[in-house]
């Protein structure tokens, strides 16, 4: 099926991340979330760096009003009965996806793809809360969804090969290079590849072996990443380092999963990186 109209569910970080990327490269959008008042700071923030690039004389003011304009607000879940391709981006629990995913599967049309853009929780588990499993597959953007260049593309237990395949083609037409994860396993690929440098990371801090500012400074120039972990957990979330931690181990009982007690101090103290203002740093936030 021709895909034109997608639906996102979440207008945080990174629904609304996705919903402006689809907005820039030409679908319309219906962006939902349980309270206007997160559609609208999803869209604001939109706008807000729309305007920046404005500025840097990139994209016009009349781009802006276009793009804006394929977007519909809403709070009403009855409103994807239209779309043609669906993707989730709301809070990382299960019980709260399963619940929200089976409500919208009755909305959607039988042929409608549904996605989900968790970043390590079982596809296959999610599927089961669905009626088309076979319909169903991870759709992981990274953050921010506008610029980074990759989506993991997760198989469940019943995921066709046409599903796979109608991702794909949607994810090239997003301007992003997908790659295929065959096995529906905690984190998939990239966090699995990750979360133990974070982890280490901050096991070095709890040792006393370097601050987070010298450990990022070494991975930088070291490894010739661009971020440093702690730099990168900041910006993406401390809480979602630790959710993906704690999940991990209660999915494998692995100790290499255990949380490092620095990690449980920041969530006790409400430091959760960029969205708080503070985490690792209190001065990386950029106004």
């Amino acid at each position: 099926m021709t895909i034109k109209k997608i639906g996102v569910l979440g207008a945080g970080a990174m629904g609304g991340g996705i919903a402006h990327l689809a907005a820039q490269k030409g679908f319309e959008v219906v962006l939902c979330d349980v309270d206007m008042k997160f559609v609208e700071a999803g869209v604001a923030k939109m706008t807000k760096l729309m305007d920046k690039s404005i500025t840097k004389g990139k994209i016009t003011a009349e781009d802006k009003e276009t793009i804006l304009a394929r977007i519909t607000k809403t709070t009403n879940l009855e409103d994807f009965a239209e779309v043609d391709f669906f993707i989730e981006a709301i809070i990382e629990d299960l019980d709260i996806k399963k619940t929200a995913l089976a409500k919208v599967d009755k909305v959607l049309r039988p042929e409608v793809i549904m996605g989900s853009n968790t970043s390590s929780m079982s596809i296959t588990a999610l599927a089961s809360s669905t009626s088309r499993p076979d319909k169903f597959l991870g759709t992981h953007f990274f953050n921010p969804a506008q610029v980074m260049r990759l989506c993991e593309l997760i198989r469940g237990a019943m995921t066709s090969d046409e599903t796979m395949q109608t991702a794909a083609d949607l994810a090239s037409a997003l301007g992003k290079t997908s790659v295929e994860v065959k096995k529906d396993t905690p984190g998939f690929i990239v966090n699995r590849c990750m979360m133990p440098q974070f982890l280490e990371a901050i096991r070095l801090v709890d040792e006393g072996v370097a601050t987070p500012q010298d450990i990022d400074t070494a991975v930088k120039m070291g490894l010739n990443y661009p971020m440093g972990p702690f730099e990168l957990m900041d910006l993406t979330g401390i809480d979602i380092a630790a959710f993906v931690t704690d999940y991990f181990y209660a999915e494998t009982g692995r100790e290499l999963w255990k949380a490092p007690h620095a990690l449980k101090s920041m969530i006790r103290a409400g430091r959760l990186g960029d969205k708080t203002g503070a985490g690792w740093y209190t001065d990386r936030v950029k106004k």
